[in-house]
């Protein structure tokens, strides 16, 4: 079973951070992770930089611009990464846009993420119907659950079609707008979680954008499985280094 699918079997409410990759400095990727799952984060999501990230806040494009000019590429996160699963056994998802995966080749991208032990990918402009009719296979083949992204304006109907081809979770956006960090969620928002938790998808729903302390994590998973936190964690590595990455989970849980 895909280490996904596993964690997502406990019971308990998950916690998953995403960093960038090659940010603050270019070899602190390793670093980070394993000091993400030493302090008790459930799933990591290792952000793939790019120059056109079209769905992030100012916080992540900033940490993407610096990773490039640090010199991250999608081969040299495969590189850090060879030997990550001797010390890591939590989920690994690579979060990125389909350009770099198409320019480094999709049948060997994935065939290089089951080399290195990533279980799943987040990539916001692969279209579902793109997806099910030319990359379904090759993902699967290679073991990766693709993770799809809905917001508040998602209609029901392609919910659960998104619903019907996913096989992990599904990426609830918390507004429709860029990530970001928010002290809390106002009441739009919790009609929306209450409106997908209606529906009773078969997936369950991880809650990303805006999840940015304890109050908004509470929030979010009150009718999710669990939350994602971005943003603020980034600032977090900005201010404070890579060394108090614990002093910023322990704000959380």
């Amino acid at each position: 079973m895909n280490r996904i699918n596993q964690k997502l079997a406990e019971d308990k409410k998950l916690l998953s951070i995403y960093f960038t990759a090659g940010y603050p400095s270019l070899h602190d990727t390793s670093k980070v992770i394993k000091d993400l799952e030493k302090s008790g984060v459930d799933m990591i999501e290792i952000g793939l930089p790019f120059s056109d990230p079209l769905a992030d806040g100012p916080t992540i494009q900033e940490s993407s611009t610096a990773a490039l000019k640090n010199g991250m590429t999608t081969a040299l996160l495969f590189e850090q990464l060879k030997d990550i699963r001797q010390s890591v056994n939590i989920p690994l998802i690579i979060m990125g846009y389909f350009n770099p995966m198409m320019q480094y080749g999709i049948e060997e991208f994935c065939e290089k993420c089951r080399e290195i032990g990533i279980d799943g990918l987040i990539i916001p402009d692969l279209p579902v119907a793109e997806y099910h009719e030319h990359y379904q296979e090759t993902f699967e083949k290679y073991g990766l659950i693709n993770v799809f992204l809905i917001t508040p304006q998602t209609s029901d109907e392609r919910i659960r079609c998104i619903d019907e081809v996913s096989n992990g979770f599904i990426y609830m956006v918390s507004s429709a707008s860029t990530t970001g960090a928010k002290n809390t969620f106002g009441s739009e928002q919790q009609q929306y979680f209450e409106r997908i938790e209606a529906l009773q998808l078969k997936n369950p729903q991880i809650v990303g954008f805006g999840i940015s302390n304890k109050e908004t994590f509470l929030q979010a998973t009150k009718t999710s499985k669990g939350a994602i936190i971005g943003s603020a964690f980034i600032k977090h590595l900005t201010h404070n280094g890579v060394d108090s990455i614990e002093d910023f989970v322990m704000t959380i849980r």
